[in-house]
């Protein structure tokens, strides 16, 4: 089911419940689920008001998510909050902008363990990169989730090289040509 905007509140519980499900398990253990919960409901209220929000769902059966992915149009001037500041500093500020502005930025990709090797990850990514502006998406994701950076590796994804002694914990990638 797709959601634009503000539109993504109305499953705010059921999207916040698989978000934590994913992300406070290997690689990510370490996040509290409390915390984890309460930082992404926080920041998906602000992220539905990002000009161009969307969010994809998969449901299951029983109307639990069984795996989502959010993003919106990368803006100018790029954030520095977050993770934004080791994009540039990876990428450096000419080619963050020549690569990223103006893309379609994937901000969350998550799939529930139950449902993972269904190839819903593959859908969910392809079905919100589908409408990217100028067929331009990218996301970024922690250097330590090896099964996440071997999935983007697999469908295509690829790697814009580092600046030369630039690597930093996260790896940016951008869709498949």
């Amino acid at each position: 089911m797709r959601y634009f905007g503000s539109d993504v509140v109305t499953v705010a519980d059921k999207l916040v419940d698989a978000y934590v499900d994913v992300f406070t398990t290997p690689p990510w253990e370490h996040q509290d689920p409390a915390e984890t919960r309460s930082a992404f409901r926080e920041r998906l209220k602000a992220d539905a008001q990002r000009p161009g929000f969307r969010a994809i769902l998969a449901f299951s059966d029983t109307g639990e998510v069984d795996g989502f992915v959010t993003g919106w149009t990368t803006s100018a001037p790029f954030r520095t909050d977050r993770a934004y500041s080791k994009v540039t500093e990876r990428l450096g500020l000419d080619r963050v902008g020549e690569l990223l502005v103006g893309a379609f930025e994937i901000d969350e990709l998550g799939v529930r363990p139950r449902a993972r090797g269904t190839g819903l990850g593959r859908r969910l990514l392809s079905d919100l990169t589908a409408t990217a502006p100028g067929a331009r998406a990218w996301l970024l994701t922690w250097h330590q989730a090896h099964d996440t950076l071997a999935f983007y590796r697999r469908i295509g994804w690829r790697e814009p090289e580092p600046r030369p002694g630039k690597e930093t914990d996260i790896v940016v990638f951008l869709s498949p040509d």
